[in-house]
């Protein structure tokens, strides 16, 4: 069984001992409704149910291990061990009687921490990714798919989802990989990342989009370009008198912006 080095531990048997063995291919955070210490959800899991998490975390940022981490833990539903063994790492932390709070700087400091570690153990190599299916390696929050959470609630409420996405999660990846640890800004990032990562639509739907845009815009160009140089020539040379010249221009004016248009909508 694996323990993280960053976590008191504070081991709950007979579960840890008793419980079968996993392999953690996902990492999932909670909300437990209480603002209780992390010895306090430890005194509950022992005390009061044969239930139990794997991580919890005070709004102080203090953070325990109940259970090894190659051990099922009873947070997850059909996540805690699969038919294949695999299964996820639950991180219960402190929050109103509502679940209706952000998680603190010292809760956000730990979630990042603890998950950099999952990511990197050698036996866990959970992969940077948001879990795009109920089995998919990676990181989420219990909400995230039915699964996981057959009774529908909300853990770990939204504005906790909303820092999991915006600050958590980016910050786990920032420093997994040795970059800021700051939340991507839009102004850094490849416009197709933006689309993606603002969860508008998938990413072949941006390329396609940009690459629309950019050709209606060079074809725009090119008309216009063409209709100056046009009517340039004839300021010079004579032949048309000014209202046949206004009339040309209007005319490439409104084609232009039909085509630009049309390659829009193709885009």
């Amino acid at each position: 069984m694996a323990w993280y080095p960053g976590a008191t531990k504070m081991e709950l048997q007979p579960e840890s001992d008793s419980q079968p063995a996993i392999k953690p291919t996902q990492f999932i955070v909670h909300s437990i409704v209480g603002p209780w210490t992390a010895r306090r959800t430890y005194e509950y899991w022992r005390d009061s149910t044969n239930l139990e998490s794997h991580f919890g975390i005070g709004y102080a940022g203090d953070i325990a291990q109940y259970i090894g981490t190659e051990t099922r833990a009873d947070a997850n539903a059909a996540a805690n061990r699969r038919a294949d063994g695999t299964g996820a790492i639950s991180v219960e932390t402190a929050s109103n009687l509502t679940a209706t709070d952000a998680w603190t700087d010292e809760q956000v400091e730990e979630l990042i921490k603890a998950g950099v570690w999952a990511h990197q153990h050698p036996r866990h190599n959970i992969p940077l990714r948001l879990c795009r299916s109920a089995d998919d390696p990676g990181f989420g929050w219990h909400k995230m798919h039915d699964a996981w959470n057959p009774s529908a609630h909300s853990c770990p409420g939204p504005a906790r989802i909303r820092q999991f996405r915006e600050v958590v999660f980016p910050g786990i990846v920032a420093r997994a990989t040795g970059k800021t640890n700051n939340p991507p800004q839009e102004d850094d990032m490849d416009p197709v990342d933006v689309w993606a990562y603002k969860g508008k639509g998938e990413k072949h739907d941006a390329y396609s989009y940009l690459r629309g845009t950019r050709g209606a815009v060079t074809a725009l160009t090119a008309q216009v370009g063409a209709l100056t140089a046009t009517v340039g020539k004839l300021a010079q040379g004579g032949g048309l008198d000014a209202a046949e010249i206004k009339a040309a221009a209007e005319a490439g004016a409104q084609a232009a912006l039909a085509q630009l248009g049309d390659a829009l909508k193709e885009g």
